[in-house]
């Protein structure tokens, strides 16, 4: 294989995984503190919408970008009402809650089908970017893909290297007690998920700006959903979930490059692929449920209220 063909091979793969490595990442968080938010798809379509439209309207893919972490902050914002102060069901809540995201979604973008939006343009990194083949591998990229990366450092020492990822941890794992010695559960948790939207929103972001900079509905083609099992693959881990991440990035592109050759496979089997390999790692895990008790908050999902 000729090095330009790996390189941009290798570009795709970095491009197709960015926007799972931002969903998943925040979902992470989450999930640590004890809640269970299904709503991600939702998040990531309003936050995909809210950044093409203040891109298109702006002609600054940044405040787009802005734009998408708001709204995505936002429908957070509603999930954490609903779930952490008037103590809804979370699993109907984040089903519900990606309803609305694709009903919501759909209703802003109909004026948009079709429109050309102002993408984000690759950074040249002097003298980096002109080193042969490393410089086309690691830094001809856009912002949001060294964000993503960036990010996904930053939550690890955010987690396990500091006293407030520690009380976090402390929260999804014994809420009560947590409460007992004087953290507050809700606010925390709602921090959390305020942060888990905020990047959903990103995520969405980078779809009509980066990806593909065009808006159609229901873009995200369930990438909000293996955002979900890549935290359940990576054992709620931050360095197995950029590796999962970039895994599942590749069984997309890989998908593309098949049907590109010509193998004599259904185009439809082979578009099922990454959605047929996340069935397949979800239940390759839920064998060992040891490890999945081991790593996963002891309080993810139960309801948590002061006076209890």
């Amino acid at each position: 294989m000729e090095s330009t063909t790996f390189i941009a091979i290798f570009a795709t793969i970095v491009t197709a995984s960015t926007p799972l490595l931002f969903a998943a990442i925040g979902e992470l968080v989450v999930e640590k503190s004890g809640v269970l938010n299904l709503g991600v798809e939702g998040m990531m379509l309003v936050g995909a919408v809210s950044a093409f439209a203040v891109s298109t309207g702006t002609g600054s893919p940044y405040l787009g970008i802005v734009a998408a972490i708001g709204a995505g902050g936002v429908m957070a914002l509603l999930f954490g009402i609903l779930t952490l102060t008037l103590l809804a069901n979370q699993v109907a809540t984040g089903l519900a809650l990606t309803l609305f995201g694709v009903g919501l979604s759909a209703l802003i973008g109909q004026g948009y089908v079709g429109t050309p939006a102002t993408g984000l343009a690759g950074i040249q990194i002097p003298w980096l970017s002109d080193i042969p083949v490393l410089g086309g591998l690691l830094f001809q990229y856009d912002i949001m893909v060294y964000m993503s990366l960036a990010l996904t450092a930053a939550v690890s020492w955010f987690l396990f290297r500091t006293r407030p990822g520690l009380i976090l941890r402390a929260v999804g794992e014994s809420h009560d007690s947590a409460h007992a010695i004087g953290y507050g559960v809700i606010p925390i948790r709602y921090m959390a998920v305020i942060f888990g939207g905020m990047t959903s929103g990103l995520a969405g972001a980078y779809l009509t700006l980066a990806y593909t900079p065009l808006w159609t509905e229901n873009m995200t083609a369930g990438r909000g959903w293996i955002a979900l099992a890549l935290v359940v693959f990576s054992t709620w881990k931050p360095g197995r979930l950029l590796f999962g991440a970039y895994l599942f990035g590749a069984v997309t592109i890989g998908q593309l490059h098949i049907q590109g050759l010509g193998v004599a496979i259904p185009s439809q089997f082979l578009s099922m692929l990454p959605y047929l390999a996340t069935v397949i790692v979800l239940v390759l895990i839920s064998r060992d449920q040891l490890r999945i008790r081991l790593n996963a908050p002891a309080c993810l999902g139960k309801v948590f209220h002061p006076s209890a």
